[in-house]
């Protein structure tokens, strides 16, 4: 089977699901206009891992599903398609057709910051996260130094910010019950060296 060329930069909403079925690299689609997405650092894949086991670990048996950054993640309110470093639901999973591979009702979204993408996941990517009913709690975390940034949804529909440093402090995810201790997110990651993307 041939491997899809790189896409037009506009595409309809079902011309870019077709090609992103059948390609082997990521792409994000915000109302037509299409962009590759960018592979990860050393770091970035050792916090992804290690957050990853901790989540399982802490969660296994609570009804929530773990995602790594492979789940496609759809904004419908907005025309996001993206790919989360990791999406977690607690209840029952929602997707966008029977292919289940475009989540729609993520309860926590995780991103991993890099020198790349760290304006646009503090930037426009929130603010299309934002309009996902679903969503309680931005997790962002720093590749760099060990710094989780956890953004919780209120009854009133404000994100109130609570910001974790250190590796003696413990990063706490409220809406699925969860606690990340720095010192495992940040497991053989060399913090004395940048280790963005």
């Amino acid at each position: 089977m041939s491997t899809p060329s790189e896409p037009p930069k506009r595409m309809s909403e079902a011309e870019y699901l077709i090609f992103e079925r059948a390609s082997e690299t990521k792409h994000e689609w915000v109302n037509g206009e299409v962009g590759a997405m960018t592979g990860a650092s050393r770091a970035h894949n050792l916090i992804s891992v290690n957050v990853l086991t901790v989540l399982k670990s802490v969660l296994r048996g609570q009804g929530c599903e773990i995602y790594p950054a492979d789940m496609r993640v759809k904004v419908a309110s907005t025309g996001l398609y993206t790919y989360p470093d990791i999406s977690v639901v607690c209840g029952e999973a929602a997707f966008n057709d029977d292919r289940l591979d475009t989540l729609l009702n993520p309860t926590v979204i995780i991103e991993i910051l890099s020198p790349t993408t760290e304006r646009y996941d503090r930037g426009l990517r929130f603010q299309h996260y934002r309009e996902l009913e679903s969503l309680q709690m931005y997790v962002l975390i720093a590749q760099d130094m060990p710094r989780i940034e956890c953004y919780a949804r209120t009854e009133s529909d404000q994100w109130v910010l609570s910001d974790y440093k250190g590796l003696d402090t413990d990063a706490r995810l409220d809406p699925i019950g969860a606690t990340l201790r720095l010192a495992e997110v940040y497991e053989q990651v060399d913090l004395t060296r940048n280790g963005g993307e």
